[in-house]
């Protein structure tokens, strides 16, 4: 996308791939519309901050479609952690087995497990299969905008020549267009970029590394896993630095919106669907045992300790009364 003059979005495999995603980029860009000229009726110019604001809310109103999806995520993996002691003893048991009976056995007993518990492995793909195609659609319309207005492409949507290029007149603090990328920009406007494409990096790696320190099991960590999450860790912000100074600013504008709800609904979900084993974890149960007794105060029943206690000094005077011994069960007689 470097050339001006060629959307290279819509040449080869890439022409091909979002020329199905058409209609999701059609509708967005109505929303991207719709949005602009709400705050535009509001009293705001129909060039300047409104385009800005409507990017944003576009981002919100993609990320509400998805929380559901997300929400139902978090409970299939939390159901699958749940069960994955017995499927560890599924495994074991047919360990070293290589034959079609032992495999179709261990099949079925995995099936069963899945459908006592009503939980489904794949439950936790189906979010990011949505929202992969939407996210890569937003890029492709807010990346295809500027070329529309220099009529270097054709309409798409809600935008044609004139609605383009009043986009693309849009100023962020009088320095940078949304049109503008870090090649193009003015010196003020580079330092603009940086500190967008910096935000970004940031909170991407903010979001992984809180992920990683909280959120992952001490059982589960290796060497390798470790590496690997070193990794991620500094490579995928590093990549952002050397796409970021390459798009336009509404994709950054986009892209940092985007960042920042996903740091969000990682802080939420660390905070209400941990990892079971991760620091995390350790904290939520302590946060619900706190809870629990203070729900208990308010409704005037003993603390979780003090129900221990009384337990306690039951289970003393029943072996005081009965002694130690485990009172064996009583058959019942049959009836002649």
């Amino acid at each position: 996308m470097l050339n001006q003059n060629v959307f290279y979005l819509d040449t080869g495999f890439w022409g091909f791939f979002y020329k199905i995603l058409t209609p999701i980029e059609w509708l967005q860009t109505w929303i991207l519309k719709l949005v602009h000229d709400f705050f535009v009726m509001l009293g705001m110019s129909p060039i300047g901050v409104s385009w800005v604001i409507a990017i944003i809310c576009l981002v919100l109103v993609v990320q509400a479609g998805i929380f559901p999806l997300f929400y139902k995520q978090m409970k299939s993996m939390r159901k699958m952690q749940a069960l994955a002691p017995k499927m560890q003893r599924i495994q074991n048991k047919y360990k070293g087995k290589t034959d079609q009976a032992s495999k179709e056995a261990m099949s079925r007993e995995m099936m069963k497990l899945y459908q006592d518990n009503d939980a489904n492995p794949a439950g936790s793909c189906l979010p990011m299969l949505i929202q992969g195609p939407v996210f890569m659609s937003m890029f492709y319309t807010l990346s295809a905008i500027p070329f529309i207005a220099r009529e270097k492409r054709g309409p798409l949507g809600a935008f044609d020549i004139a609605t383009a290029q009043q986009f693309t007149k849009t100023d962020i603090f009088g320095v940078v267009s949304v049109g503008d990328n870090f090649g193009s920009a003015s010196t003020s406007g580079k330092i603009v970029i940086g500190i967008f494409v910096f935000l970004m990096c940031f909170s991407l790696w903010f979001m992984q590394y809180f992920s990683m320190k909280r959120n992952m099991a001490t059982a589960s960590m290796n060497k390798q896993t470790e590496t690997m999450q070193k990794m991620m860790l500094w490579v995928l912000p590093l990549m952002y630095i050397f796409s970021g100074t390459t798009m336009p600013f509404a994709v950054l504008v986009y892209w940092l919106t985007n960042n920042v709800c996903n740091l969000l609904r990682t802080l939420w979900q660390v905070t209400y669907f941990p990892t079971p084993g991760s620091p995390a974890a350790a904290d939520k149960e302590k946060r619900d045992y706190r809870r629990e007794n203070e729900r208990r105060a308010k409704a005037g029943l003993p603390s979780l300790e003090e129900e221990a206690l009384q337990k306690a000094k039951e289970e003393a005077a029943r072996k005081e009364t009965q002694g130690y011994q485990r009172q064996q069960p009583v058959r019942k007689r049959k009836k002649k």
